[in-house]
């Protein structure tokens, strides 16, 4: 496929949460149901990646995906009240004013300033990129990085804008509500708990993302006698690479 439509670039955070008695958790939020994207449906926090972020990478540092990493700490703030990447690790109080100051649209950067908080974007683990091609109202482009809970993190909360709320919850069990009809998935966000759902710890999914190449997965509809399926190529660490296209959601 040689001409892809226009796409909006974005960034998402998966954050696992290791623990002693089962797979680790992942961070889930639920989109609310008036978004134009995804409405409803079960994500990992993220979002576009803003002009401010690709100014703010700027003043710090070089690498092409270094506004994605930014926006995907600052998503991960504004949808979840989730500290990820920042230096030193803010205190609940001052996690809580970034936070409202960014919903009150001051620069990433200067809400940080105040706080006396920098960033360090390297923490981030790059996992996957996704970039759709469908006839859609908005394509993304998105960046998906890995990284672990921080302890004595303080605990996530949902913005009640964006999302309505959010929960920590193995691969698996996402896969199994939304199989029996409980949640949302879009296809991208199905295909990653497939592939996540392989790892019991943080360190095995690193170790999975530094073992395949990460491309722009582009998803692309194949004809099979049996019916249409929605198909992603192989050999990126994806166990399952297709489904009927007739129940996939694509957005």
């Amino acid at each position: 496929m040689t001409d892809l439509p226009d796409a909006i670039p974005a960034a998402t955070l998966i954050v696992m949460r290791d623990r002693v008695d089962g797979p680790a958790d992942l961070l889930m939020v639920e989109r609310a149901k008036a978004m134009r994207f995804a409405a409803g449906a079960l994500v990992f926090p993220g979002g576009r990646i803003d002009p401010g972020d690709d100014v703010l990478a700027a003043t710090i540092g070089d690498g092409d995906d270094l506004p994605a990493r930014i926006a995907a700490i600052r998503e991960t703030i504004e949808e979840a009240g989730l500290a990820i990447g920042l230096s030193p690790l803010p205190s609940a109080a001052s996690l809580s004013s970034i936070r409202a100051a960014l919903h009150a649209g001051q620069p990433f950067a200067d809400a940080l300033a105040t706080q006396g908080v920098t960033l360090d974007p390297a923490i981030l683990v790059p996992f996957a990129r996704w970039r759709p091609a469908h006839q859609h109202a908005r394509i993304f482009d998105t960046r998906f990085y890995l990284a672990a809970y921080p302890d004595g993190s303080p605990e996530p909360s949902a913005d009640e804008g964006e999302t309505v709320r959010l929960f920590w919850s193995s691969a698996a069990a996402v896969l199994a509500a939304a199989d029996a009809g409980r949640a949302i998935l879009i296809y991208p966000t199905r295909r990653t708990l497939e592939r996540l759902a392989q790892h019991r710890h943080f360190a095995e999914a690193v170790a999975d993302a530094a073992a395949h190449p990460i491309q722009a997965i582009t998803p692309f509809i194949e004809r099979r006698t049996d019916g249409d399926r929605l198909c992603i190529p192989q050999g990126l660490g994806y166990p399952v690479t297709s489904e009927p296209l007739s129940g996939a959601t694509r957005g």
